[in-house]
């Protein structure tokens, strides 16, 4: 795994069509527990080198119910986006993430992934590679239930963005996150 690490954090492929220079973020070890997967970094998470170390990250910690020494263990979080570097502002947010970046390295990394117990999907290209479906994140929230018996989870991205989305569906806060707290507290401590 670490060295499969290093060679990613060196990889240039795209450097042709970023915005910015090359700048692998990820975090895992063989040994991680709790894979997050998402999109790709924002220019936040760019400039400090550091994901999901902005609101989005505090919200998603509140909901793992996890602190930030946990969520930056990499034996216990791997955080994987479908692009690992800044792939640059569009008209209504950050452009999608690079689709070189996952056909390169994300089955790779996956199979080295051996002790994943939870795999928690943000955002669509995460949901279209993991589960293979174009269904809307709404409806693939509504199915938490049954994405748990198959250790899977899909959430709203934890962006600020997403409030709008958090009123109009309370269900979720209520009933999904005490659940989801639950399941990762259980993994965390070797009962999952």
């Amino acid at each position: 795994m670490e060295n499969l690490l290093k060679e990613i954090r060196l990889c240039t492929l795209c450097k042709d069509i970023l915005p910015c220079e090359p700048k692998p973020i990820l975090q895992a070890s063989g040994h991680s527990k709790i894979l997050i997967v998402g999109q790709a970094p924002g220019i936040i998470t760019h400039e400090k080198g550091i994901p999901f170390d902005d609101k989005s990250g505090e919200r998603l910690r509140l909901w793992l119910g996890v602190d930030k020494k946990q969520f930056y263990d990499p034996s216990l979080f791997a955080i994987l986006p479908m692009s690992f570097c800044y792939p640059g502002k569009g008209k209504s947010g950050d452009l999608p993430p690079i689709a070189t970046c996952a056909d390169t390295w994300r089955n790779k990394l996956l199979t080295k992934l051996s002790n994943v117990a939870l795999t928690v999907i943000l955002g669509k290209y995460a949901i279209n590679w993991h589960l293979n479906s174009k269904a809307p994140i709404t409806e693939l929230s509504a199915q938490w239930e049954r994405l748990l018996e198959n250790n899977q989870i899909v959430l709203p991205h934890p962006s600020p963005r997403n409030n709008i989305w958090l009123k109009k569906n309370s269900w979720f806060e209520q009933n999904v996150i005490p659940v989801l707290q639950t399941k990762v507290q259980l993994i965390l401590s070797n009962n999952a």
